[in-house]
């Protein structure tokens, strides 16, 4: 398999991308941290899909069609959608590197070679762009210029996609995790009865909730963040909001809705009562 050769092309970088990637991870998280909503912004947290892979379509496209355009003889065609995948690479890039601070060990070396590969390609394309605007009277250099970024930038894009679907980067954590419609039961674990305050740790079936309870209400969301895994009964609660302790992401208890990124994916919330045999107590998924 071809990919197989290219996963370890990536992973023989290691030597390079990973110092590299921690200094990209230290002034990206510099420049972020003090504008969150911009990040939450770029990361897709209002759409609930990250904004990068929506927007890396667009270059792609466009490139595209300068391609074809240069081999068929229509210049300014082949120009006009230079500038605009040019400028969508850009917009990529601005919405990667918000991605970019919240990955880590083997997602973040991988996204180093990521982005230094679409580094180049992208300074291949301005390079071309250059030569063409100054009317040459033979485009030979800059068609062939833009033909090998776009075997680079195709090489670029192959690495990003083994992001999300070798590695999971940014995949819902809860994607196969059944809705379910019965009620369960809730193992204390051992506990007398479900704690004040919380979060707590328990276990409905093999589901693992972090359980929170203020008298006699009780709410409840799975334990694992949606967004990267993490933990959420390390997590703090303010005013009905559970806090990732990994990259913050904040989710309200009572429905599981986002309320702050980097998370992009509503977080599975339950319901929490009385067995019916008045013996514990039972829980269920709430509806989305």
């Amino acid at each position: 398999m071809i990919g197989r050769y290219v996963t370890r092309a990536v992973d023989a970088q290691g030597r390079w991308s990973k110092p590299l990637g921690e200094f990209y991870h230290r002034w990206l998280s510099a420049l972020f941290r003090p504008i969150r909503p911009v990040k939450d912004f770029l990361n897709g947290t209002w759409l609930g899909h990250p904004v990068h892979v929506v927007i890396t379509d667009v270059p792609i496209g466009a490139l595209t069609v300068s391609i074809i355009a240069d081999l068929i003889g229509q210049p300014l065609v082949a120009d006009v959608s230079l500038v605009i995948g040019i400028l969508a690479m850009v917009a990529s890039a601005v919405t990667g590197f918000a991605d970019y601070t919240d990955v880590d060990g083997t997602a973040r070396t991988r996204a180093t070679v990521h982005s230094v590969v679409m580094t180049t390609a992208l300074v291949l394309y301005v390079v071309s762009l250059v030569i063409r605007n100054g009317n040459p009277p033979d485009r030979l250099v800059p068609i062939a210029l833009s033909l090998v970024a776009y075997l680079v930038l195709s090489v670029g894009a192959a690495i990003g996609g083994d992001l999300v679907y070798l590695i999971g980067t940014h995949v819902n954590r809860h994607a196969w995790r059944g809705a379910g419609v019965k009620w369960v039961p809730l193992d204390l674990g051992g506990l007398p009865d479900i704690p004040q305050g919380g979060p707590t740790k328990l276990k409905a079936g093999i589901n693992e909730l972090a359980v929170i309870r203020d008298g006699d209400r009780i709410l409840a969301v799975h334990a694992q963040c949606a967004h990267a895994g993490g933990p959420l009964v390390e997590g703090s609660v303010v005013d009905g909001v559970i806090e990732c302790p990994w990259h913050g992401s904040r989710f309200a208890l009572a429905d599981g809705h986002v309320r702050r990124g980097p998370a992009m994916y509503d977080q599975p919330a339950y319901e929490v009562r009385r067995a019916e045999s008045g013996d514990g107590w039972e829980t269920r998924r709430r509806p989305a």
